[in-house]
């Protein structure tokens, strides 16, 4: 089946493929009782069939030439009505031998004549020539054998046309008769209210297929959710336990790590949170020592030095805390966002320029965003002379930050996400700064489902490209 025209999501598959599979033990089952039906009128047929002819036969086999020829003519004439087994024209009635022999059980039938052949020859005995033919288009008049009740009620049901056979029987004395036979021209016609029944079955097979389906797959819908909301939601609620045995063992444990992650999340952050505070009194005890430094030389380089230090210790805790501020998605106008860090970067001098707009507000974290943008655009801007926003929209939201400068090796642009981690040739106070701008703006970039990634330009200079999904 072309890709295009199979189900993609794993609910939709599992009942498509149950739906066929009863679709198909369903048309096995018609094709096995229509051979079977098939099997049991012809059978039918065949020896019923063989069962007139034999008794006919031997009601025949006494009389002379000539009476015989008469009661032929007789039962010619009558058409396939019921022979007369109590009256055989020349003598009294009495029960004919073909009573004494036993019809042997007929093999599944592959062809009508080897079958009629044998059953006459079982009933009649080796003394009687048999020969069974198609009938011609121009025969002779012949005795008609009727046909068993329930194969002239599948013959007046069937459309195709009866075939007709010639059954030859010669006797001892050389004489011949011959008997004409009616079968269907094809398998017997199947019931109506089969298909009906089998129509209602599937239906029910359908509606409980889609329920076991539904009930197999809506945890897994569930699981792949609060999979995908780690990371975004603060406090996400636990998975609800549900399901098949082996679901609520991956429910089980799912909640059991999302509980891990949050108390080592916790316990990070107050680590994290006692740390800054201890180092906020001694940085600020130094810079005092420092102001009562007579060397103005001496005071500015650990001046410096107390500001880069203040600096790595708030990213870093920044960059630590993530997301974990409490703070709630809103509407977020991406435009107004970008408007007003443009005029606070060429309020310092920078060149910034904005170019596109979005479709509307984008669901996210306000500050978060903020945080992620003015990382990027200060790392154009300091690194790159200069940054140019370009905004594209439509099933995801795609700002793109370019500079003017001599962009990255290849072999670093996944490097410079690592936290702490500068190019060499950036690693001064002056322009380095801490490494953590970018792996904070790709944690804010991914706490909202979507993606960071940099890449060199043909004619030079740096793209970083934030991608952020509009539906989540």
């Amino acid at each position: 089946m072309p890709a295009s025209l199979w189900p993609q999501s794993l609910f939709a598959r599992l009942l498509a493929a149950s739906v066929a599979a009863v679709l198909l033990a369903q048309a096995v089952a018609l094709l096995l009782i229509a051979q079977e039906r098939e099997r049991f009128v012809l059978q039918g047929s065949v020896r019923e069939s063989a069962r007139n002819i034999a008794e006919m036969t031997l009601m025949l086999e006494p009389l002379s030439r000539s009476a015989r020829a008469a009661a032929v003519a007789e039962l010619a004439a009558a058409r396939g009505g019921a022979p007369p087994w109590h009256a055989r024209p020349g003598g009294g009635g009495h029960e004919p031998r073909s009573a004494e022999r036993p019809f042997v059980p007929l093999p599944l039938l592959t062809d009508f004549e080897p079958a009629l052949r044998d059953q006459l020859r079982a009933a009649l005995g080796p003394a009687y020539g048999i020969a069974i033919a198609p009938t011609p288009a121009s025969a002779p008049p012949a005795i008609a054998v009727p046909a068993p009740f329930y194969e002239a009620h599948e013959l007046a049901l069937h459309q195709g046309s009866p075939r007709h056979y010639d059954v030859t029987v010669r006797f001892a004395d050389g004489d011949t008769v011959v008997y004409r036979v009616l079968r269907g021209s094809g398998g017997a016609p199947l019931p109506r209210n089969l298909f009906v029944n089998l129509t209602l079955l599937v239906v029910l097979l359908v509606i409980v297929l889609y329920v076991a389906a539904r009930n197999i797959t809506r945890p897994l819908s569930e699981l792949a959710h609060a999979a995908d909301s780690v990371g975004r939601e603060l406090r996400p609620a636990p998975l609800a336990v549900r399901g098949a045995r082996e679901l609520r063992d991956a429910a089980r444990a799912f909640n059991t790590m999302q509980d891990r992650l949050r108390r080592y999340l916790d316990s990070r952050t107050r680590v994290l949170a006692a740390m800054s505070h201890d180092l906020k009194t001694p940085l600020t005890r130094l810079r005092l020592q420092v102001e009562t430094l007579e060397n103005p030389a001496i005071q500015a380089r650990i001046g410096r030095e107390l500001d880069e230090m203040e600096s790595m210790v708030r990213e870093a805790l920044s960059l630590f805390r993530g997301l974990d501020d409490g703070e709630p998605a809103t509407a977020v106008d991406i435009d107004a966002l970008l408007v007003q860090l443009r005029g606070e970067f060429t309020d310092m001098g920078a060149t910034v320029t904005l170019t596109g707009r979005s479709l509307g507000a984008y669901q996210g974290r306000p500050q978060a965003l903020k945080r992620c943008l003015t990382n990027l655009i200060a790392n154009a801007v300091k690194f790159g002379t200069r940054a140019d926003i370009l905004i594209e929209d439509g099933p995801e939201l795609v700002i793109r930050v370019r500079d003017a400068g001599p962009g990255i090796p290849v072999e670093e642009l996944e490097r410079v996400f690592e936290p702490f981690y500068r190019l060499e040739s950036s690693r001064n106070r002056d322009s380095g700064g801490t490494g953590l701008g970018l792996s904070i703006a790709r944690d804010v970039a991914q706490a909202h489902g979507g993606s960071l990634t940099l890449h060199n330009l043909p004619g030079g200079g740096l793209e970083a490209t934030l991608r952020l999904p509009r539906s989540r």
